[in-house]
């Protein structure tokens, strides 16, 4: 099994958070790991956890600034993120795991993996707390300008995702749009809609913003401006809510005797809306498993980064997502590729 190459020096928090979260990938998940930036410091770090010399090191002195852009891969070909995707390139490494620049990670992903065949663009994908089970939603943020043939392609990458990451046969499909009446929307989503209805996936027709959490559909796609700004409106309203519960649970001694009678219940609820408890977003489309763990993710978070990208990897989400489009696809209708396209866009929970 391959091990899973983690970028040490993105993020908010790194490298402190980051090792430590590697060091319980490994202990508690069994997740193999190979760590990659500064040698000597990293090193440091996994002998105050007692794991001197148990987890390889590839070293870079390179790494990317959390503001990193688009043209991150041009400006600094010796990253951290660069170096992680050459070990996949060349078979060292099964998925990259990085806290760092989305914009950043996308780019140097983009240009170091390259798309997968037949794919014009790749998407960010993560993972809404739904009930029965959690909902995918994609693009998150890699590609903010999308055309109607890319989300139809999205909706391809986020059925292969979800078969592998939730388990379900046949995802059912929606369109993120502004009316859940077909024929809502505008120009993007209108014609998206007509090639959704014609593709080989379980289009379940449009849905609306207040359909995100009900878990109406197993995927939801849309472009990734939309997607972004649907993500983050949605981490900031939990954030209120749950900060309002906690307010309200503990604001007199009635209340705090039944917080704690409800103590495991709320601690479900807390747990299931926490971010760092999904490992952070999956970017999807490209020649490797990347995931974009969140900027300010501590060392649980990128601990259960690790854990979904080794899952991926095991899973062979690469070669899934490619069956899935030979499968569904005609070469000639989704070939066009834009590699002189800037590729990157607003930070998915970076």
């Amino acid at each position: 099994m391959l091990p899973v190459a983690l970028d040490c020096m993105g993020g908010d928090n790194a490298p402190r958070e980051i090792v430590a979260g590697a060091v319980a990938a490994f202990r508690e998940h069994d997740v193999p790991l190979v760590l990659v930036g500064p040698a000597r410091r990293i090193r440091g770090l996994l002998a105050e956890h007692g794991m001197a010399g148990q987890i390889p090191i590839v070293h870079t002195d390179e790494s990317l600034d959390m503001d990193e852009g688009a043209l991150a891969s041009w400006r600094k070909p010796r990253s951290t993120v660069a170096i992680a995707c050459e070990l996949i390139k060349h078979g060292k490494a099964g998925a990259l795991v990085s806290a760092g620049s989305t914009a950043g990670v996308v780019a140097t992903s983009a240009v170091r993996l390259k798309t997968a065949v037949g794919i014009m663009r790749p998407a960010i994908a993560v993972t809404l707390p739904t009930r029965p089970r959690p909902t995918v939603l994609l693009d998150a943020g890699a590609t903010a300008d999308a055309k109607p043939e890319m989300l139809v392609q999205f909706a391809m990458l986020g059925t292969a995702f979800a078969q592998i990451r939730l388990d379900v046969p046949h995802p059912r499909v929606g369109l993120l749009t502004i009316g859940a009446e077909a024929g809502k929307g505008n120009k993007l989503s209108k014609k998206a809609q007509e090639l959704l209805s014609a593709a080989p996936i379980e289009f379940a027709g449009n849905v609306e913003g207040h359909d995100l959490l009900r878990g109406r559909v197993d995927v939801i796609v849309t472009d990734g401006f939309t997607g972004n700004i649907a993500l983050k409106t949605m981490e900031g309203t939990i954030r209120v809510a749950v900060n309002e519960l906690r307010a309200a649970l503990t604001g007199s001694r009635t209340a705090k005797i039944g917080a704690a009678l409800q103590r495991k219940e709320l601690q479900a609820l807390t747990a299931r809306f926490d971010s760092e408890t999904y490992g952070g977003g999956v970017l999807l489309g490209l020649n490797g498993a990347v995931v974009i763990a969140h900027g300010a993710a501590g060392a649980r978070g990128i601990a259960a980064a690790c854990k979904l990208g080794y899952d991926l990897s095991v899973g062979g989400l690469t070669e899934r997502v490619k069956d899935q489009l030979h499968a569904a696809t005609k070469p000639s209708r989704f070939s066009r590729r834009h590699p002189a396209d800037p590729v990157g866009g607003p930070p998915a929970g970076g």
